[in-house]
């Protein structure tokens, strides 16, 4: 009887987990708008959201001291040139426990091709859903809708393919 209700009790435990898994899984393809924020560059430019519309957008929420977030630059960055030329954008969010010296330093020695932000104050972050995790990234259509929401490194084979069939609707 006790061995029927542990395999009982471990098979349910194993649905909840399996429930919880493709829920979590789920959550991250949206469909809700981007937010409305204000981003300022390292070079001082400022640009909001909506400036972005009619582009597909990749914003990623990075840091300096982030080991993922450094392993996976080269891949932002090829895939930055792979469609910058079809009205593609990359905003590099740097969150707010990083450095502007440091950041700088990265810049100059990786002479990264898209736009890199540094969020003082956090507020970035609290707009796109209060993300704490780096990397995070997000995908926005060209209507200003976010289409999904990797929280560490992206499958980058699934994300180019998300990027390419949103350039070409």
């Amino acid at each position: 009887m006790k061995a029927k209700l542990i395999v009982g009790l471990g098979a349910a435990l194993l649905a909840s987990v399996a429930i919880a898994a493709i829920a979590a899984v789920a959550s991250l393809t949206l469909t809700r708008p981007a937010p409305e924020v204000t981003f300022r560059a390292m070079t001082g430019e400022t640009f909001a959201t909506s400036e972005l519309r009619g582009k597909v957008v990749l914003v990623n929420f990075w840091a300096t001291w982030c080991p993922d977030c450094v392993k996976e630059m080269p891949k932002l960055v090829d895939t930055h040139r792979q469609f910058a030329a079809r009205s593609y954008e990359t905003v590099a969010v740097a969150v707010r426990q990083d450095k502007a010296e440091d950041l700088a330093r990265f810049n100059a020695k990786h002479a990264l091709p898209f736009r890199i932000v540094f969020d003082r104050s956090g507020e970035i972050a609290r707009e796109f859903g209060n993300v704490r995790i780096t990397p995070t990234t997000f995908v926005i259509d060209k209507k200003g809708k976010i289409l999904r929401k990797y929280v560490g490194e992206p499958d980058w084979a699934e994300l180019r393919q998300l990027v390419e069939r949103e350039l070409r609707s």
